[in-house]
């Protein structure tokens, strides 16, 4: 497998032979407004796309793990192909993206398969306390193939029983998280704090976590300095490894 970091969650995966684009989000630097509520306000995504969109779009399907436009922002919405195979967490999500135009919209169940891969949906929680409910739902994805490693895409959830029983159940050989502890100013935060990344490591010692969801929104705290130092504190960099926008990890 190829995972290649795009910015934020936004991901190209080459796996069995297919390719992925995982939370399209492909607005230029600043495009829309800071996220209400929230510390450091200047324009989202607050760092440009590291490459042209043409590159990201030639792609067998794309996985959009919940709405929210960090995820599938509208400028995706604009770009991408209109008949394009877009794999949508739930039946409402589906119905959106087919209001968006998108003729080709699958729903990501429990179990579904493309080719000779299998794909198993997690559940996650994006935040906690009355901020998590309104989040709302958010979903992971777990790739399997005979010749591949087993991977989970965690999506935008903190550290919790979904995430625990996910990587229990399907055993992962490498797991993408998304850090960057994005927060408001009140209440906990809403994606994996450093604290949450370990606990991953924690739970799968023998796994590649794979950091994702940093420095490039407004609410996103947590630098990839500061995780770069906790993890070489706890000597876990050859474990833990935090990509720069536009690079590429293979396994």
């Amino acid at each position: 497998m190829k995972i290649r970091l795009i910015r934020n969650a936004t991901i190209v995966l080459s796996y069995g032979k297919k390719t992925f684009l995982i939370d399209p989000f492909f607005a230029p630097k600043g495009a829309y407004a800071a996220f209400p509520n929230t510390a450091n306000q200047v324009g989202n995504p607050t760092v440009n796309l590291p490459l042209p969109i043409e590159e990201m779009i030639d792609v067998d399907a794309v996985i959009v793990t919940h709405l929210h436009v960090d995820h599938f922002d509208p400028t995706a919405i604009e770009v991408l192909p209109k008949d394009i195979t877009v794999i949508a967490q739930s039946d409402v999500d589906a119905e959106v993206i087919r209001e968006k135009g998108f003729h080709n919209v699958q729903t990501l169940y429990e179990t579904s398969t493309i080719g000779d891969i299998r794909l198993n949906q997690t559940s996650g929680q994006h935040g906690t306390g009355e901020i998590g409910l309104i989040m709302g739902q958010v979903s992971g994805v777990v790739f399997q193939h005979p010749d591949e490693q087993t991977l989970y895409i965690a999506g935008d959830t903190i550290w919790c029983e979904d995430v625990e029983k996910a990587i229990e159940t399907h055993k992962p050989e490498v797991i993408v998280v998304n850090g960057g502890s994005a927060q408001f100013l009140q209440g906990d935060p809403i994606t994996m704090s450093k604290e949450d990344i370990y606990r991953t490591y924690e739970e799968a010692p023998e796994a590649s976590i794979i950091v994702a969801h940093m420095e490039a929104v407004n609410h996103c705290l947590l630098t990839r300095k500061e995780l770069r130092s906790f993890i070489e504190e706890k000597r876990l960099s050859s474990s833990i490894l935090v990509p720069e926008d536009g690079e590429t990890i293979s396994f």
